[in-house]
């Protein structure tokens, strides 16, 4: 469904129109939803074999940035809003990029350091700690002894929707990026945010049958990867 479609059909389950209820409104509405259902799947599949991604982005999910001699910390907030890190790479003096392994703070305080013990000389990073929105690489680079610095970090990440914009609006063509067979998610969903305060008779319709296609929704995503036979492994049991 387009998103012209989708406000078309808000507008049908509520009894409302362009004046009642604003492509404005609409705007807020719709991707107030769409970010919700992204979360949604990106927290449905994110650790499963096939990670969701609105397919409206042209680019995959990839940044790359200059790394700096001695320096261990570096910001993610310059990227397209990361929701989660898959992965992270730096690459090595021959030009290619290997990865490195996650490590928490935690971590390395059970191994009976500080911080800022870790890892003290520079050298070629071997492991990668999340905080807040940083990154902080251990150990940090040296001076392209090990390293290559020009776009020697690459972090893979997941991102959240590619959100309608007004001018998409106007144009009506754009569709949302997950499967077409549950787009009218969006339009049950900004109807419900509507009726919440104009039509209260209608809330508890809106709300079962948003989430009727929701679920639905999620129950395909988890069947998806067609091409991957499930093999059952047997447990193991430790004895001591």
């Amino acid at each position: 469904m387009t998103i012209a479609d989708l406000q078309t059909l808000a507008r049908y389950l509520v009894d409302a129109d362009s004046t009642t209820l604003t492509d404005a409104q609409l705007l807020i509405f719709i991707n107030k939803a769409y970010e919700r259902i992204t979360g949604k799947l990106i927290t449905h599949t994110g650790n499963g074999p096939w990670p969701f991604g609105d397919s409206n982005y042209t680019t995959f999910p990839t940044y790359t940035m200059n790394l700096t001699n001695s320096t261990a910390e570096y910001q993610i907030d310059a990227l397209t809003t990361p929701l989660t890190i898959m992965a992270v790479e730096v690459m090595d003096s021959s030009g290619n990029y290997y990865p490195l392994k996650p490590i928490t703070l935690r971590n390395i305080r059970d191994i009976g350091l500080g911080q800022s013990e870790y890892y003290k000389t520079d050298g070629k990073p071997v492991e990668y700690e999340k905080r807040e929105n940083m990154v902080v690489l251990y150990p940090a680079p040296d001076n392209g002894v090990s390293v290559t610095l020009t776009n020697g970090l690459r972090i893979f990440f997941l991102r959240t929707a590619d959100v309608f914009t007004s001018a998409q609006v106007s144009t009506g063509t754009k569709q949302p990026g997950f499967p077409s067979p549950w787009h009218d998610i969006l339009a049950y969903e900004a109807a419900l945010l509507y009726a919440m305060n104009y039509k209260k008779d209608r809330v508890g319709f809106l709300a079962s049958e948003r989430d009727k296609r929701e679920q639905e929704l999620m129950d395909f995503m988890s069947i998806r990867a067609g091409d991957e036979r499930a093999i059952m492994t047997p447990k193991r049991i430790r004895y001591i």
